[in-house]
């Protein structure tokens, strides 16, 4: 398995789909890898030369956020965002929906599993 930035992308898929394994490489820049590098994204990531590998490295250091770098900063604005008290820093703090999704009905992603409350007591029950 070739390595790239400490991450191992897969042998048997084409270099362009294989990059996509990187945080931050989506399969535009992939794309704009391959062309910049000089690489046929068509061929297997297992078929790639040291000196391919070198420049593809060399290409994402120089010219891209990605891996480590991308997510310390994605952390570092949501830090932020928690420290200014703004409404999305509030809902990062709450667990909640950030992006003004309904939270009445769905959210489950992001609240968890359903946590039973008791029900009330029927007006029978009171007489």
């Amino acid at each position: 398995m070739p390595r790239l930035l400490g991450v191992d992308i897969p042998n048997d898929k084409p270099t362009v789909v294989s990059l996509t394994y990187l945080y931050g490489v989506g399969p535009k820049v992939a794309r704009e890898l391959c062309h910049k590098g000089a690489i046929d994204p068509r061929r297997h990531a297992r078929e790639l030369a040291d000196d391919e590998l070198s420049r593809l490295a060399a290409l994402l250091e120089r010219d891209y956020v990605v891996e480590g770098p991308l997510r310390r900063q994605v952390q570092q604005n949501v830090h932020r965002l928690r420290d200014i008290k703004c409404y999305r820093g509030i809902r990062h703090r709450l667990g909640l929906p950030v992006r003004g999704q309904r939270t009445r009905t769905n959210a489950r992603t992001r609240k968890g599993p359903k946590k039973t409350v008791a029900g009330k007591k029927g007006v029978k029950d009171l007489r």
